[in-house]
């Protein structure tokens, strides 16, 4: 062989290695729910080299804590959530957060994931400007949230 066909061989197999490994179904699709509450689950993604990352479970440090609801609900007015979301999350523009519907679930890491990453449909990501211990008590002031009894029947979907 030529000294060029010995390096196009190699460049040939890591070019088909590599679109082999990004061909995948779900193309960024957003997390599932998993078995366990507030935990995550990315069943599409392809782990490289065929080795699963062990998976994580986002848990809110503040969970039935009543002052971080306190804060929470001053930060979802600080951080104007409420200019979207309508006073006491109920919506405005934004859907309401307080109906007990989650278009991306309810569970206090999926939320987190909303408010940290954003979401495409016009949700800012707060990620950037907010420390996750703020976005977690944004968390627990919106899980602490009743739904009404008379949800109206409209879906945001």
């Amino acid at each position: 062989m030529t000294q060029m066909m010995k390096r196009q061989v190699p460049l040939a197999a890591i070019v088909l290695a590599l679109a082999t490994a990004c061909r995948g179904t779900n193309g960024g699709a957003e997390p599932t729910q998993s078995d366990t509450p507030g935990a995550i689950a990315y069943p599409s993604h392809i782990a490289a080299g065929g080795a699963v990352p062990r998976g994580a479970t986002l848990t809110n440090p503040y969970a039935g804590d009543t002052a971080a609801v306190t804060a929470g609900a001053a930060l979802f007015t600080a951080m104007n959530c409420d200019g979207c979301h309508g006073g006491g999350a109920t919506g405005w523009v934004g859907p309401s957060l307080a109906d007990g519907r989650w278009r991306y679930g309810g569970a206090a890491g999926e939320i987190f994931s909303s408010i940290y990453s954003g979401r495409r449909q016009g949700m800012p990501a707060f990620g950037g400007i907010m420390p996750a211990a703020a976005i977690w008590k944004v968390v627990t002031y919106l899980q602490s949230l009743e739904p009404p009894n008379d949800v109206p029947t409209e879906s945001w979907k």
